[in-house]
């Protein structure tokens, strides 16, 4: 998110800076099947913040917890500090790491809307801060 000021005969550029919460999540069976550990998860996480120039807020590594509902521990400490102005972006792997529900999805992007958030994955092209992202 980016605004233009009017300086002289300039525009300067105003960006908006992005806090995020990296949620990297994997429960037993994940491990087992997928392959991919918390470590690589969040690894790739922080090298797409550092590219971006995102800062870290805090890490909410979620392990060995199932994603087939909102009661976790750590997403919901993430939640509440996107409901505190914390954080204004989440990082996931992919996103089926932050649920398997639709209704959970539903949740989370109405929430996410309410607090100025957005979401973004590193393996999908799901983003919340474009157009096609708030469509999908």
């Amino acid at each position: 998110m980016s605004q233009e000021k009017r300086k002289g005969d300039e525009f300067v550029l105003n960006e908006k800076e992005v806090i995020c919460g990296l949620y990297p999540r994997v429960s037993t069976e994940d491990q087992v099947r997928e392959g991919f550990s918390l470590d690589e998860q969040e690894e790739s996480m922080k090298r797409l913040c550092d590219y971006k120039k995102y800062k870290i807020y805090k890490i909410y590594r979620e392990e060995g917890v199932s994603a087939k509902n909102m009661k976790r521990p750590k997403f919901q400490e993430m939640i509440q500090d996107m409901r505190d102005g914390k954080i204004n972006k989440i990082i996931v792997y992919k996103l089926d790491r932050l649920t398997r529900s639709i209704q959970d999805l539903e949740f989370i992007c109405n929430l996410l809307g309410e607090t100025n958030c957005s979401l973004e994955s590193i393996c999908e092209e799901f983003n919340t801060e474009t157009s096609t992202g708030i469509f999908l």
